[in-house]
């Protein structure tokens, strides 16, 4: 489940379209000579240079386009195309993977013209970067934690945009990402007979993570930590919880037998 998780959904299209649709792109540029490279280092006008830096893109070749967008904003930093050519940078970054780039590219937009009404979009491909990097629930979590921040702030800062609604999509998968993460660990201390650390980790997700598809595990697990614990009052209330919130489930079938074969004297759950 978590290598579906991170896997990408067919975001380049869209985000394209969403990138040209935002910056009032036009086929109406200046071409440029057959015979002159693309090369980033030799001094044109704003609009061959855009012409050129968006023809490397639609050649997928986003390297270069990012590399000719970062041009027209280095020889043409007072010009109308400057703004765009930041943006159409950081989303170049993006389909070529480089996330560090498109973040910084994004950042620095947003930091030039925060009130732009392409801010959102700013905002919503610096989520998207941290989410492309998601690891593994084995590894370090740190981008996924980033990711969370920043899909929030996406949501808090634009919460009528279409950004805001896919993000929040987005922010329902990271949740269920950590919350995963929490019982990883939960269960490597579990297996080593640390039970107090185990039940700390398993409390995280009921409290922090309820609404993931973990939960039901995460209650169960508290009532094998608990009542290895020797603390069977604290194991009862969590296999009631799991009783009133998920009746059907194997968990609370277990939980069940459980709670007979080991505190038999407690109030029925």
């Amino acid at each position: 489940m978590i290598a579906n998780f991170v896997r990408r959904t067919p975001l380049r299209v869209v985000l394209l379209a969403s990138a040209t649709v935002a910056l009032g792109l036009t086929g109406g540029c200046a071409g440029v000579g057959k015979g002159k490279k693309d090369t980033a280092y030799i001094a044109r006008d704003v609009d061959s240079l855009y012409a050129a830096a968006k023809n490397q893109l639609d050649k997928d070749n986003p390297k270069g386009a990012a590399a000719l967008f970062d041009e027209v904003e280095r020889q043409h930093p007072y010009s109308p195309w400057a703004r765009r050519a930041q943006l159409m940078s950081a989303f170049s970054y993006y389909v070529a993977r480089d996330y560090a780039k498109s973040i910084e590219s994004s950042q620095r937009f947003l930091s030039i013209h925060p009130g732009n009404k392409d801010a959102p979009y700013a905002y919503y491909l610096v989520a998207l970067c941290y989410y492309e990097q998601i690891s593994d629930v084995t590894r370090d979590q740190k981008d996924t934690t980033q990711t969370r921040t920043a899909l929030t702030e996406v949501i808090r800062r634009y919460p009528s945009t279409p950004y805001a609604r896919d993000a929040k999509l987005k922010l329902d998968l990271v949740n269920d990402h950590l919350a995963g993460k929490e019982m990883e660990i939960g269960r490597f201390y579990e297996r080593s007979g640390k039970w107090l650390a185990a039940s700390v980790r398993f409390r995280n997700v009921v409290d922090q993570y309820q609404q993931t598809t973990h939960t039901p595990e995460a209650l169960f697990r508290l009532v094998e930590a608990y009542l290895s614990l020797g603390v069977p009052t604290e194991a009862e209330k969590a296999a009631a919880v799991l009783g009133a919130n998920y009746p059907g489930s194997e968990w609370y079938g277990r939980a069940y037998k459980l709670m007979g074969k080991h505190a038999p004297d407690t109030k029925a759950t």
